[in-house]
């Protein structure tokens, strides 16, 4: 069964497409370069797989644009990898701002800026401003010194490329679900698990919001899953970038 994701994903590319025939940057009956085959061995890379491109563009059919062609795509005709992606911004806009702000080595070795592992982050004990932690380290950057942080360093490749394994993020704390703001990149801690993801509310009919949808940068390789917001969960949002030591 074909995913939510994948059908909004493909609905996006139909958008694309429509928009690059309309400009006449595809006509799909030319012979001159512009025709279903160019665009086919472009984005699928075979001419003769002209017959998926418009299965894709066919909403009654199954078969649906895959997010392993997004890069050939935004490469070949300039669409904005975020619109593709996460749905964020025009198709042919300017990138959406996703970068985080890069800062420099921590320069002290005392400060407002608790620096652990992301696995004693994920335990209870261990809490942004919870300074009586052992075996804990912290730092100071001079352009945040009026709030208590946490820091640690990334596992994995979920955010990549945004944010790499190896990498260290600083996170401030937010103390109220209601206050996120949707497709912003905050730390999710749930029990004994940590996720560094983008987020968005899902709410009742209420407007309560009672679940989280977590997005990865790379979604090539880790599909987005929904976390259910209870007692146990804590939220911080990533602020800062430290990509080197």
């Amino acid at each position: 069964m074909i995913g939510q994701d994948r059908i909004e994903l493909n609905n996006r590319f139909i958008n694309v497409f429509s928009i690059l025939e309309n400009k006449g940057i595809i006509v799909k009956n030319d012979r001159n370069g512009k025709g279903m085959g160019d665009f086919a061995d472009k984005i699928l890379g075979n001419r003769g797989y002209g017959h998926i491109i418009r299965a894709f563009l066919n909403k009654e059919d199954k078969r649906c644009f895959d997010y392993k062609h997004i890069d050939k795509l935004c490469e070949a005709y300039k669409v904005n990898r975020d619109y593709m992606i996460h749905g964020i911004g025009e198709p042919f806009g300017r990138r959406a701002k996703r970068q985080l702000d890069e800062v420099s080595v921590p320069t002290a070795s005392k400060g407002n800026i608790l620096y652990t592992s992301v696995q004693a982050f994920a335990g209870a004990t261990i809490e942004a401003g919870g300074h009586a932690a052992e075996d804990h380290s912290f730092f100071t950057i001079p352009d945040m010194p009026n709030s208590d942080y946490v820091a640690f360093t990334i596992e994995g490749n979920s955010m990549d490329p945004l944010i790499k394994f190896g990498d260290i993020v600083i996170c401030e704390s937010v103390g109220n679900v209601d206050k996120i703001h949707n497709n912003e990149i905050y730390a999710v801690k749930s029990k004994d698990s940590v996720w560094i993801k983008y987020v968005q509310k899902i709410t009742n009919n209420r407007g309560r919001v009672t679940h989280l949808k977590l997005i990865s940068e790379n979604k090539l390789e880790h599909d987005p899953f929904v976390e259910e917001v209870n007692e146990y969960t804590r939220l911080y949002k990533v602020t800062r970038l430290i990509s080197s030591l």
